[in-house]
This record gives C-alpha cells, sequence and structure tokens, in this order.
C-alpha cells in the first residue's frame, strides 16, 4: 500500500492511495508513527478508509506533505562507489577506508529539517556549494533494541525517498574538528510523498535491497542515476547496527546514503568542478525512485548568517 500526507482545508490529513490515484482520507489526527505502533492497524485503517471513502482527493490536485514527521534520522553510508568517489573531493589518491566494511557507518540528521517533496528548499546560511544526495530511507515501525539482522527484518516498516539536501563547504569546514556532519546537513532534507510498506517492494529483492532505478535532475537534465541494489549494506543490516546497545523506535529513518552519481560532491571528486556549478537559487532538483516516487524541490535565497566570535582566542 502507498500512504501520503497532504495539505486540507481540514488540515493536514494522511491518506492511502487507491488503484484511481486518489487519495482517501484515514481519520482525523492519523499519524503514520502511531498507526505503525500496532501490527496490521494501519492496513484496517486504510481498508476502513477506502470501503467508505468519505473524503477522496485526486492525487494530480493534492498538495503533498513528508508522510511523516520522523523523530530521528540516520544518514548512513552503504554504497561502495559513492563513498570513493565523494573521497576524492577531500584527497584525489584516497580510496575506500576499510572501515566501510567493518561498520556501517551513519551521522544524525535534523528532523527539524524534514520537508515535503514540492516545497522550496533554502540556500543554507553562509553557503556557497549547496549540494543535492539522492537517496531511499526505510521506516522503521516496530521499536526494537540490539537486533540481529533476521531480527530487524519485520522492524522496517517501508520506504520512502529521500534528498538529503548538502551544504559542502560548511560540511567540509565543520569536519575539520572531526565531528560532524552537523551544519552542513542542518537546512533541509526532502522526502518523497508517499510511504510505501515493505511487501510492495517484495518482489524486486535484488542482493541486499531492491532493484530499482534511482535518477536525479537539474532543470530537467539528467546529472546521476544508479540503482538501489549496489547498496553494500542492507536495510536490515543498517536497522541492526542503528539498535545496538540502543533503540529504534516507530517512525524512525535510516538512509541509505547517496548512490553513485547521486551527489555533485561526488562528480566533482570524480570529474572536477567543470562536472556542473553548485545548486543556486532558482534551480529545481528532482530526485526519483521507481515505485517509490520522488521529490521536486526549487531552490530559494537563504538569509545571511549572522556574526559569531569567540568569546576569546590565544
Amino acid at each position: 500500500m502507498r500512504f501520503a500526507r497532504h495539505r486540507t482545508q481540514r488540515g493536514p490529513r494522511l491518506a492511502v492511495l487507491d488503484a484511481e490515484d486518489h487519495l482517501v482520507d484515514l481519520p482525523a489526527h492519523s499519524e503514520l508513527p502511531t498507526l505503525l505502533a500496532e501490527d496490521g492497524r494501519l492496513a484496517d485503517t486504510a481498508a476502513t478508509a477506502l470501503r467508505t471513502r468519505r473524503w477522496v482527493t485526486p492525487l494530480t490536485t493534492a498538495d503533498l506533505m513528508a508522510p511523516l514527521d520522523p523523530p530521528t534520522v540516520r544518514d548512513f553510508s552503504t554504497f561502495p562507489e559513492h563513498t570513493a568517489g565523494i573521497l576524492k573531493t577531500l584527497d584525489p589518491s584516497g580510496g575506500i577506508p576499510p572501515e566501510f566494511w567493518e561498520i556501517p557507518t551513519f551521522y544524525f540528521s535534523n528532523p527539524y529539517a524534514t520537508i515535503g517533496p514540492h516545497d522550496d528548499v533554502p540556500v543554507p546560511p553562509g553557503a556557497e556549494r549547496f549540494d543535492y544526495e539522492l537517496e531511499v530511507a526505510a521506516v522503521v515501525g516496530a521499536a526494537g533494541s540490539d537486533l540481529s539482522v533476521e531480527e530487524a527484518t519485520s522492524h522496517i516498516a517501508g520506504f520512502v525517498v529521500m534528498n538529503d539536501f548538502s551544504a559542502r563547504d560548511v560540511q567540509f569546514h565543520e569536519m575539520r574538528m572531526r565531528l560532524g556532519p552537523a551544519k552542513g546537513k542542518d537546512t533541509a532534507t526532502a522526502l518523497g510523498g508517499f510511504f510505501v510498506t515493505a511487501d510492495e517492494l517484495r518482489g524486486r529483492r535484488s542482493g541486499a535491497s531492491f532493484d530499482l532505478t534511482m535518477e536525479v535532475r537539474v532543470n530537467g537534465e539528467l546529472l546521476g542515476s544508479d540503482r538501489l541494489d549496489t547498496m553494500a549494506w542492507s536495510f536490515e543490516a543498517l536497522a541492526a547496527y542503528a539498535s545496538r546497545g540502543t533503540w529504534i523506535r516507530r517512525g524512525d529513518l535510516l538512509g541509505s546514503g547517496t548512490c553513485p552519481g547521486g551527489c555533485l560532491a561526488e562528480m566533482w571528486g570524480r570529474h572536477g568542478d567543470d562536472f556542473h556549478r553548485p545548486l543556486q537559487p532558482g534551480d529545481t532538483v528532482t530526485t526519483s525512485v521507481e515505485l517509490l516516487g520522488d521529490t521536486r524541490s526549487r531552490v530559494v535565497a537563504g538569509t545571511k548568517p549572522h556574526d559569531i566570535q569567540p568569546w576569546s582566542r590565544p
């Protein structure tokens, strides 16, 4: 099943997509993480809505929001070719570090930065090298701690397209402190309009992931494409690692990380800065993943940073 959240005169509403591409609203105050808390509750609620069809909106006229407000966002690095390319931005002779094959590394991103699939994206304050990142995120459906990879399978409820916008100059500046990324990823994370339940992808299982085509365009020009099944770490492995020594809970996002060719920084590392200029106000970035949907984000001017100085310095 496919679910979306959209703005209505009655406020935001979670809805299920029917066979005729209409959004059929679920009861008021329904939220995806809450419905995922009980096994079968989401499907039962959707079935009732499809039967009664009290509120119906054509998808073509819907004002889509992010399908959920995630309580946490963990973004991983799972594509070896992307990792190799991005490291060349910092060190032309660099390669994939051995740690890539030892642990599925992640950082915590900002859940407050979550935006909808068609919302405007401001350039972060002070950023000059603004970038997109084509990803897919798994949505946790059931809480768990210290899960094995096998156990983690039942804790993944579904998937959503994710575009992790990044201020590369801000990111690489702050990471000289051996921390982060933080502010470089702090302004906007666009989620696709649809939460797609895991059973919808069962027939496309391939390797560690799914045989789904991923593409990113800027102003209509195709700049990168790959397949989700080039991941070296499975989503189940990501969930198991995220739960190690702690908890994952319903609604948490587990990002795949950027696919090969899925961001400008990687392509700058491989081909130089002439590959494509950084994102500018007026650009439109479109990310799409087969069966999961897309994001279409217009870049707009952001605010100027306030001056911040240390209290003292040597």
